[in-house]
């Protein structure tokens, strides 16, 4: 079956993200130690690109090539050489405008133009026989929504049926964002060079970028001195955060997990992080919750210890617990309100979510022994604000959640970001299947699970969501998307709970 609403990749994608200003910056002092020109790293560029272009299509005879006028143009300028040399049929579109280009796409122009090379003015009627198109126009400078000539061509790759392949970044797509303030270019094939930049992960990314491939241009040695500041994290991490069990571990060792929420009505919340922490390792697992819940619980799943959530069960189980997990189904009423003032007079390590969220965002305060776990909506709330800004920066949401909340904070969408004080993460697995209800509860009791097992807040955090969405996404892989609920992500959990299985 199709994964193609699944994040693709080439075979080597790295781990290290880093943002596009500091790349620019700091792109002239790489070629220097190595002894190369900028104009020598744009021709390895066009050639990566072009490499890929070959052999993804081909028996493409006719590209047409957008041209921009900075260096993601003098890229466009290397592939169209390599085109015409390989006796392909070339159309290049100049989309530069007045502005000069910088030295080395200058170069990369001329080396085309003595080969042979003719280019036609941007608003030139394109032919009939395209085949491939290579978008060359923005580069990751771009700060804002493309201006109005440069918007009526994206529309019209995005209206043409020809693929098209994005170098370095799809046109109009913000790299340190992935926020599309204008027309974007949706990308079947993007490459990407010497780094990976967060906004190809992270916002619309998903929606535009395609299949990712990743060139360092020989850069290697240089960005292994320098410290990526963002990581990406995905499936091939779980082994270092989830070794092997030790033959003689027990219950005991596993963590004590005490989980609170599920007000009448909201049983089933609850019962999806009950589970979700038990299907994840932890040892034992106590829900307070309303009496009703209890029958239901317990005849779904018996592992559960289920207690009616009164201030004295409430407080023996606060001290019992070595992790504290409150907010699915616990509402904003006064049941929900009482319990999670008692659970902040704890220094246990616990984790927040859900409605402890909103009641958070009403009351706030900052603690570092504590994940928070929003969607854009919740973290709109925590920080006063609108979705749509949430969204324009994820990366920045998140730092700015960290700074007023303290802790951990994970923020949820397509392209999950995971921040603390310290450190940065974007989680790079999930699909569209995971916009249903009970995938978040679900989220929570992993986390709470791997928190109680003595993984770092941290690690907790980037851990139980690289296994949520990689557990989703096998199920994608097999039965698509639309339909996906989040009680069949238990049984697809293994694998990557206990990522040995997989060595």
């Amino acid at each position: 079956m199709t994964d193609h609403y699944l994040k693709k990749y080439s075979k080597s994608i790295p781990h290290s993200v880093w943002p596009a200003d500091w790349l620019r910056h700091s792109e002239k002092e790489a070629a220097d130690i190595l002894g190369l020109t900028l104009y020598e790293l744009m021709l390895r560029a066009g050639e990566a690109a072009f490499q890929v272009a070959r052999g993804h299509y081909p028996s493409a005879r006719h590209w047409l090539i957008l041209c921009g006028g900075g260096n993601n143009g003098g890229d466009g300028y290397v592939v169209a050489r390599l085109c015409q040399a390989a006796g392909i049929q070339v159309t290049l579109l100049d989309a530069g405008g007045n502005k000069p280009l910088p030295e080395e796409a200058q170069q990369a122009r001329q080396a085309w133009l003595n080969a042979g090379g003719i280019p036609h003015h941007e608003q030139a009627p394109w032919p009939e026989s395209i085949d491939l198109i290579i978008d060359g126009i923005l580069g990751t400078g771009l700060n804002t929504a493309p201006r109005n000539n440069v918007a009526t061509l994206i529309t019209q790759i995005n209206n043409h049926p020809a693929p098209t392949i994005a170098l370095d970044i799809p046109s109009g797509l913000l790299a340190d964002t992935g926020a599309a303030p204008g027309a974007v270019v949706q990308a079947d094939h993007c490459v990407t060079f010497i780094t990976l930049k967060p906004g190809l992960l992270t916002g619309k990314a998903r929606d535009v970028v395609g299949e990712l491939h990743h060139t360092s241009l020989g850069l290697d040695a240089w960005l292994e001195i320098n410290p990526a500041p963002i990581m990406r994290f995905d499936s091939q991490n779980l082994a270092s955060w989830l070794p092997p069990r030790r033959p003689t571990s027990h219950k005991g060792d596993n963590g004590r997990l005490a989980i609170i929420g599920g007000d009448s009505g909201t049983a089933g919340a609850i019962r999806l992080a009950g589970e979700a922490s038990v299907r994840s390792g932890a040892g034992l697992v106590r829900v307070m919750t309303r009496a009703e819940n209890s029958i239901p619980l317990l005849t779904a799943r018996p592992e559960l210890m289920v207690h009616e959530l009164t201030p004295e069960s409430l407080d023996e189980a606060l001290e019992w617990a070595d992790v504290i997990a409150i907010g699915p189904g616990l509402g904003q009423k006064t049941w929900g309100q009482e319990a999670l003032k008692r659970v902040e007079k704890s220094d246990k390590s616990m984790l927040w979510d859900a409605d402890a969220l909103n009641l958070l965002a009403i009351s706030p305060d900052k603690r570092q022994n504590r994940i928070i776990t929003p969607h854009p909506g919740e973290a709109a709330r925590l920080l006063n604000c609108s979705i749509a800004q949430i969204e324009s920066d994820r990366l920045q949401s998140a730092r700015q959640l960290v700074k007023q909340y303290g802790g951990v904070v994970v923020l949820k969408g397509a392209g999950t970001i995971v921040a603390s004080e310290y450190a940065l993460a974007i989680i790079d697995v999930g699909n569209a299947g995971m916009g249903s209800g009970g995938m978040g509860d679900v989220l929570s009791g992993i986390i709470a699970a791997l928190l109680a097992q003595k993984l770092t807040p941290f690690e907790a955090a980037c851990a139980g969501c690289v296994a949520h969405g990689a557990a989703a996404d096998m199920i994608a892989r097999s039965t698509g998307t639309r339909g996906m609920l989040a009680t069949d992500l238990f049984a697809a959990l293994y694998p990557f709970i206990n990522p040995d299985l997989n060595t």
